[in-house]
């Protein structure tokens, strides 16, 4: 088996409302809506996340970010009027957490702080 593309998942109560929050939180162009209550947003051919309406499960997804570099990235959600929480130093790399609308944990992950 050869896996060629990986599909984030998040679940959220209100597709609509989600997708205009991720939009202004993280990330901006064409997104595709290729079935009710799912929308989706292709960064490269292999990488693509879908936002997909589930009231049971929602606020129970973590999405992870790799972003270069994170110190610029936390005052872009800042200046968007978001609370990105404390940059975070771990073993060769730094994060960042913060909450979508539903309680789902983004975290943006990150080789450069500044």
């Amino acid at each position: 088996m050869s896996i060629e593309t990986v599909f984030a998942h998040v679940s959220c109560r209100d597709v609509k409302a989600s997708a205009a929050w991720y939009e202004k939180a993280v990330w901006k162009g064409s997104r595709a809506q290729p079935m009710p209550g799912l929308v989706e947003w292709q960064f490269t051919e292999s990488a693509e996340v879908q936002l997909f309406e589930d009231k049971e499960h929602a606020g129970h997804s973590t999405l992870t970010l790799g972003v270069l570099p994170l110190e610029p990235e936390r005052q872009r959600l800042q200046r968007a009027g978001l609370e990105p929480g404390p940059i975070e130093e771990a073993k060769d790399f730094f994060i960042m957490r913060m909450r979508d609308p539903d309680g789902n944990l983004i975290v943006f992950a990150s080789a450069n702080k500044n």
